[in-house]
Order: C-alpha cells, then structure tokens, then sequence
C-alpha cells in the first residue's frame, strides 16, 4: 500500500519497547502490535432498523492494509445507504484502532449512513476531553510506524463533524475499550429544522406588527349608500327617515319629527344621471370628530430568548450551578462531579449551546451573556 495514504509516517521498531509497561487485555493478557492484526473487524449495517443488520467481516492481515481496506469499506457501505460522513474523518476514527490494539474492532452504520459508532475493547481512554485536544496523544514509537501519532486525528474529526452540523462524541464501552461515535444529521432533519426556523422568522414579524397596529376607527356608512338599487323594494335599512321608520341598531343624537309629505301627487326625486329615482338621506354626521391614524409598521427585530432559570431540565441546571463556581465546562468534568454518561452531559451542553446560554472555547464551554443571567 502506499505511504500517501499516511502521510509523514516512518518506519519505526517493531513489537513492544518496554513489555513491563505494555497495557493489558481485560483478560489480564498484555497488549501486543505486531506487523499482522490478529483479530478480525466486523461490520454491522442496519439496512432497517426493524430487522436484525447485515455484517461485513474485514479479515485479518497487516496493519496498514487493515485500516485501509476498514476505511474504504466503512465508507463505500456508508454512502450506500444515503450517508454524508466524509472519507477523512472516517480514517482518522478508524487510525484508532492502533491505540486499541485491534481488540475486537467492531463499527455500526445507522440512520441512513448519517450515524456510524467504532467500539473496541482494549485499553480505553482515560482523559477523554483531553483526547479532543490537538497535541495530546498516547501514541508509542511502534504505533507511529502506521499513525502520524502527533495528537491530530479525533480533534480534527470533532472539529470537521461541528462545522457540518454533526457530531463527535466519546464512551466507555461495556466491559472495556471505547466507544466513538460519529453522527451527521440526516437531510430530512435539516429540511424540517430550517423550515422551522423560516416559519418561525415569517410569523414572528407580523405578530409584532399587529402588536404595535394602531386601532382604527370603524365609521360606519351612510344609510343612502347601503339602500337598496331599487328604492321601492324597501327593506328596514333603505326605508326614508322622512316617513318617521326608525333605523335598526343605529341610534340618531338628535331627535326627528317626521315631517308630512305636501299636498299633491308625490314625485319623487331623480339623480342626474340616473333613470331610477332615489329617496334622499340626510347626511351622517359624526357625533365626535376623529382623526384617523397614519399606519406605521415598526422596524422588525428579531425576538430573543429571555433567560429563564425554569426553563432548565435538571441536567441543565447542574450545569449552570457548575459554571457558577468555574469558568468553563467539558463532559468529563460533568461526569466526574455528578456522575452520568459523557453522551448524555454532551447533550445537555450542545442544548444551552444552541439556546445561547453556553460558547464553545476549544473543547470546553462557557457562560454567555444570557448563560450568566441565569446566574441571578
């Protein structure tokens, strides 16, 4: 295989330099790094999440064709199933699987290709933020003839995931080794999340506006133009005041006589303009005068979170009352104060993240404006 492939790597000693302080198996058997990987990988793919997934044995051979020929078949069964995880990232995770010494390597492609988990079961990792830095690595001398073992691969990867909307995350597996988990959103979940947040934009500026809308005053219409076309087909609103019908539902300022019609055959009236004839209504007169309000539509600002120690789940709070006494946050120290899974304080801190409460310096986070007004 070609060098290129890992670039800046040499050819370093072979075997164990020290056995005394090699790390050990949980069978208590120490590790070894041979030129030839002795345990097989397998490969799981979840085609549906309902049936029980297909595996994909990568068999043993040495060490730098297992890792790539694990790489290009992550990646190839990835993309089939409609996955976005870029073939980089996906070898820096694999390269890792050096620092485990090949132990029961085992990788599980979900959601569609979008979500793909690497688990062994040797050493483990200890300092897992720590292992998220750039510069920090475990890597031995025999170990950097196949790896550039600089400290470079998952805080790449980490990085690389962020910047596309997805996600890194590190955990103990279960009896020993390491679980890293890889995930990008599927293309359904960013449709649906950014039609969301258009909704969301679109209705909150007209809300405003009309919050900020003066009322205007109904006037209603004169009687005459609400009379019917033909005046002899009377109805009670069309109906002439001069002969003494009241108005329904409007009630006159002053009070009326009827006045009697003269003496002779009545005529009545005719438009200029108009062959049917018309009664003749007095005019509305608007018993107060009123000014009609110009409508101003006021500048749309964008509506923002008000801080709200309620609105907090438990997790969250503990969080909050950590960075009370600290300046910064990470996972590990979550876990290491008040127990849990590293998976699930991830959550909690990429929620008070995308909520504004929490930023990201490196690998750790702090309080923001709004995060310390929760503070009281």
């Amino acid at each position: 295989m070609a060098d290129a492939f890992y670039p800046f790597v040499g050819e370093g000693p072979t075997g164990i330099s020290d056995p005394q302080n090699a790390p050990v198996q949980a069978s208590g058997e120490p590790c070894s790094l041979g030129e030839v990987v002795t345990n097989p990988a397998r490969i799981a793919v979840f085609d549906d999440p309902t049936a029980s997934p297909r595996v994909v044995v990568i068999q043993p051979s040495d060490v730098r064709t297992f890792l790539e020929e694990i790489t290009a078949t992550v990646t190839k069964l990835a993309k089939e199933q409609g996955g976005s995880i870029s073939f980089t990232v996906i070898r820096e995770v694999v390269e890792n699987y050096v620092h485990a010494y090949f132990i029961e390597p085992t990788i599980t492609i979900l959601n569609g290709g979008n979500t793909i988990r690497f688990s062994d079961q040797g050493p483990g990792i200890r300092e897992k933020d720590r292992a998220l830095e750039y510069g920090t690595t475990s890597a031995t001398e025999e170990m950097k003839r196949y790896i550039r073992g600089v400290g470079s691969g998952l805080p790449y990867a980490q990085q690389y995931m962020e910047d596309h909307g997805g996600t890194l995350t590190i955990e103990d597996n279960m009896n020993a080794g390491t679980v890293v988990t890889i995930s990008m959103p599927t293309p359904h979940a960013a449709e649906v999340a950014a039609s969301q947040q258009q909704g969301n934009e679109v209705w909150q500026a007209p809300q405003q506006d009309f919050q900020q809308m003066p009322q205007q005053a109904q006037v209603p219409r004169p009687y005459a133009q609400q009379a019917s076309a033909n005046p002899y087909q009377a109805s009670p609103q069309a109906l002439p005041q001069q002969m003494g019908y009241p108005q329904p539902g409007y009630q006159q300022p002053w009070q009326q006589q009827a006045q009697p019609y003269p003496s002779g055959t009545y005529q009545p009236m005719t438009q200029p303009g108009y062959t049917q004839p018309y009664y003749q209504q007095p005019a509305y007169q608007q018993p107060w005068p009123q000014q009609a309000q110009p409508y101003q539509a006021a500048a749309w600002q964008p509506a923002y979170q008000q801080a709200d120690p309620h609105d907090l789940n438990e997790r969250e709070s503990q969080v909050i009352a950590y960075l009370a006494e600290h300046e910064s946050v990470g996972p590990t120290d979550l876990v290491n104060t008040y127990g849990g899974s590293l998976s699930t304080w991830t959550r909690q801190l990429q929620s008070l993240e995308g909520r504004g409460y929490l930023l990201k310096d490196k690998q750790k986070r702090r309080l923001t404006e709004a995060g310390r007004a929760l503070l009281g």
